[in-house]
């Protein structure tokens, strides 16, 4: 037993692979002492753990002497790895593997350099909202490795954050064609485009002047919601765009209707979204 690698029970399994998964990756040797092809890979990742030294942490479980842990987790046959990222349960695999390929699964768990200091800027700005500054420690991971699309979708987001949208633009751009269908670049763009439309120089009192003297007046409506939105009063802004939709559905074409969807795709879960969503099916129809 090494400083990277211990016997772990029922007893202690939430704080020793739950609670420990959460700072760094933990590997599960499901084994018994019976098992063939357990003797074999137990030393391989043994060896694994100290070579790594203290990228992973690896908690041997025999599963005769803890048989509802292993039937909490699905173990079926022996031996069985199981890995934790985060308190949760991410990968696995079972047999006794190669060292080659063992080493590929326990390289697909632990973060490169790039992405440690990623998931360190999203904890720092979490706490301080330094927005800048956090899009300066990107950039150096981004440096690190260029292909972690995943920094560039944080920095697109802090862009927005700062009001930068044509910069934040040209880093959705530049994402592969399978990463740019993942809904959080669906929504990051959807922000964007509700950002701009709105214009700069627009007096929402006027457009409401406009609106309260020609409730047909579906321009000042469509340019008052966009202000409306800009300020974050989300139901008024539906209200003005569901009305466009029961006067006109395809004004300035289908305008409204598709700022409701981009709104929605922004909001996600919020309540907000699931009620006016009936009230623009029942307009539609």
């Amino acid at each position: 037993m090494s400083a990277f690698s211990m016997d772990v029970s029922a007893a202690d399994f939430e704080q020793a692979v739950i609670e420990a998964s959460k700072t760094v990756p933990v590997v599960v040797d499901f084994w018994a002492e019976w098992c063939g092809p357990c003797r074999a890979l137990k030393p391989v990742l043994e060896k694994l753990a100290v070579e790594y030294a203290g990228k992973f942490r690896l908690a041997k479980i025999n599963s005769d002497e803890n048989q509802p842990l292993a039937q909490r987790y699905g173990v079926r046959g022996i031996p069985n790895v199981k890995a934790f990222v985060d308190g949760e349960l991410v990968d696995e695999f079972s047999g006794a593997l190669p060292e080659s390929q063992v080493r590929q699964f326990l390289d697909k768990l632990i973060p490169s350099p790039a992405e440690k200091l990623r998931l360190e800027t999203l904890r720092e700005y979490a706490e301080l909202q330094d927005a800048e500054r956090a899009l300066r420690m990107l950039a150096h991971a981004s440096e690190l490795d260029p292909a972690n699309e995943a920094v560039r979708l944080d920095s697109a987001q802090l862009l927005i954050t700062l009001n930068r949208h044509d910069e934040a633009a040209q880093v959705l751009a530049s994402l592969s064609e399978l990463t740019k269908l993942d809904e959080r670049v669906k929504t990051l763009q959807a922000r964007i485009a509700l950002s701009t439309s709105a214009g700069g120089g627009v007096d929402a009192d006027e457009l409401a002047a406009r609106i309260e003297h020609n409730a047909g007046d579906l321009e000042a409506r469509l340019q008052l919601a966009r202000v409306l939105i800009t300020r974050h009063q989300y139901a008024p802004a539906c209200d003005h765009l569901l009305e466009i939709v029961r006067r006109d559905r395809k004004f300035n074409d289908d305008a409204a209707r598709k700022t409701l969807l981009q709104l929605f795709s922004v909001l996600g879960d919020d309540p907000l979204v699931s009620a006016y969503r009936r009230k623009l099916a029942s307009a539609l129809n």
